[in-house]
């Protein structure tokens, strides 16, 4: 019988084969059935695992790491997917794109885009982060845009699935302005979402835990508990502060972020 690490409800062998069908998806731009209804016994231990070993193939194919993203930091984006705690993913060099960007459409699976703000890092930082110690590590703020790319079936998903798919990310948008910490009030950054010219959501960033600094806390916290750091260089996606909007081919995205900028972008 093989024997399974503790924390884990599957073994290695499972997991590997997990991680392959996953990273399969991705090159199909497809989808798989849940894999908690698979293997009920999976535990967010066993999705962390899947995610590490995805993130292995994709590096191992020549993609570089740039960034982490956090997900399911605010209500809306809880209630939106009936998932109760946050989750976190890795973005690749890849993935990033400038404001003003035609994205292909066919590249992603469940095509949504969420509001968020962006943390560069100009320092470290790993388990026993503070908030404080976020604002002191990051050299500016950007507006973002990420758009997901779900692999796993939409309905029935819980957060081990949706760990295990890489917290869904499919790319981030950036925005051209950058604005040290100290000069904005990071709770109070507000956005209007519209899509072909009609406003579809809004938000402000303190939806995000309170603080979305406080989000990336918990991120350095999370990574550091698997032996991993945030690096300097790297940008953090804080979480969405409105519930995912679903786009189609030839939709016209545009984000209004009043003082930080407007972000645009466009789905072929």
């Amino acid at each position: 019988m093989t024997e399974v690490a503790p924390g884990r409800g599957l073994d290695d062998a499972t997991v590997t084969a997990l991680a392959d069908e996953l990273a399969e998806a991705t090159r199909t731009r497809g989808t798989v059935e849940l894999l908690t209804t698979r293997h009920p016994t999976m535990t967010v231990d066993d999705s962390y695992a899947v995610q590490r070993i995805w993130r292995a193939r994709r590096e191992a194919d020549g993609h570089r790491v740039v960034g982490r993203k956090i997900g399911l930091t605010s209500k809306v984006m809880q209630v939106a997917t009936g998932i109760s705690e946050p989750d976190y993913g890795v973005i690749f060099d890849d993935q990033v794109f400038a404001s003003g960007s035609t994205l292909e459409h066919g590249r992603y699976a469940n095509v949504r885009v969420e509001v968020e703000l962006a943390f560069v890092l100009a320092e470290p930082l790993g388990a026993g982060a503070t908030e404080h110690d976020v604002l002191a590590a990051t050299e500016a703020i950007v507006p973002a845009l990420e758009v997901l790319d779900s692999h796993i079936q939409m309905e029935g998903r819980t957060i081990v699935d949706t760990i295990s798919d890489n917290a869904a990310l499919g790319a981030m948008v950036l925005g051209d302005v950058r604005a040290a910490p100290d000069d904005v009030d990071l709770r109070w950054v507000g956005a209007l979402l519209s899509r072909n010219g009609e406003i579809e959501d809004s938000g402000v960033s303190g939806a995000v835990l309170g603080h979305p600094a406080r989000g990336v806390a918990w991120l350095a916290g999370k990574v550091g508990a698997h032996g991993d750091r945030l690096e300097a260089g790297e940008i953090v996606l804080a979480g969405s502060f409105t519930k995912p909007m679903w786009v189609e081919r030839g939709d016209e995205i545009a984000c209004d972020y009043r003082d930080l900028g407007v972000i645009t972008c466009r789905f072929d």
